[in-house]
């Protein structure tokens, strides 16, 4: 389970529920028990980003942004309950069984009725939180995958898997599967990844599309993808914020997306019926400054879980 240190904060009141933040009202439970709850679990990972040559950090990400989410107004009903399942940690280079347990958590959660928040690691998280949904799923039914991110991540994988190749893994494999990348940067992604993309039918948004005020085809766009699937997961690469909001990513990106964007994103896709789980990645607090990063983060978080509990 999770250190006692990490869940704590200010206590305005220990008995007015109204007065209450994220660490009064969080339960550490076992993830069998986790029932009918939106449960948060850590994925301590950032052999991905090893591997595709990236600035290590991320395996810190899952605590730190519980500690900033601890202090946090609880702004939800006494009867709607949050849990942490804890973490699954990396053991070495041991990428993908760590992959396949996160998987695996992600699947009982989801046949418990629950919604997982899944707090990254490099975006190798991604295809853990995916296994997991495709699994519970079954393999017929169709997945929308809605990622935010400056990254296409459709590297090859011949020789091996890594954070930048999950999303080619997933649609070379699952022809159920479909995928809705927003923030892509146009001189972020080489040639060959536009191309790959196209070969894939990827749907694609350019960062420079998602300014403020603009953001009205992207929704009409989100709608329309999710609306044609059975079931929607929401992957965020915290990459694709400017980099003067968030410093502390594997991969800054100096034209990035404004946070507000951002949270406009995630509370329209959680907000539809169809989605089921969210997991954040790419925080990195080894390069943050000021904790800048890791707080926008546990925002983000706090924002996907008042789009699930708002649905129940």
């Amino acid at each position: 389970m999770v250190s006692e240190t990490i869940w704590t904060g200010r206590i305005d009141d220990t008995e007015d529920f109204t007065a209450f933040r994220y660490h009064q009202v969080v339960e550490e439970l076992d993830v069998r028990e986790a029932v009918d709850v939106c449960a948060v679990v850590g994925f301590e990972c950032e052999e991905g980003v090893r591997r595709n040559k990236g600035r290590l950090g991320a395996a810190q990400a899952p605590d730190a942004i519980r500690s900033e989410l601890a202090k946090l107004p609880w702004r939800f009903l006494e009867r709607q309950r949050f849990v942490d399942v804890g973490n699954i940690t990396c053991r070495g280079e041991e990428m993908e069984a760590a992959q396949q347990q996160l998987g695996d958590v992600v699947k009982t959660l989801l046949g418990n009725g629950s919604t997982p928040i899944i707090l990254g690691g490099g975006h190798e998280t991604l295809f853990g939180h995916y296994v997991g949904v495709r699994e519970f799923l079954g393999k017929d039914a169709s997945l929308g995958i809605v990622n935010i991110d400056a990254h296409f991540d459709l590297r090859p994988y011949d020789e091996q898997t890594s954070s930048g190749t999950m999303f080619r893994q997933i649609l070379e494999h699952d022809a159920h599967a479909s995928y809705f990348v927003a923030g892509i940067q146009r001189y972020g992604n080489t040639e060959e990844l536009f191309n790959r993309a196209d070969a894939l039918g990827v749907t694609y948004v350019h960062e420079d599309e998602m300014m403020p005020g603009q953001l009205g085809q992207l929704m009409d766009s989100l709608d329309a993808f999710m609306d044609k699937h059975d079931a929607v997961l929401l992957t965020l690469c915290t990459d694709v914020l400017n980099a003067a909001y968030a410093p502390g990513v594997s991969a800054p990106s100096p034209f990035g997306l404004e946070p507000t964007t951002v949270r406009e994103i995630i509370r329209k896709v959680v907000g539809h019926e169809k989605t089921c789980s969210f997991d954040i990645c790419e925080v990195n607090p080894s390069l943050d400054e000021n904790n800048r990063t890791v707080k926008l983060g546990a925002h983000f978080v706090n924002e996907a879980v008042a789009g699930f509990m708002r649905k129940q």
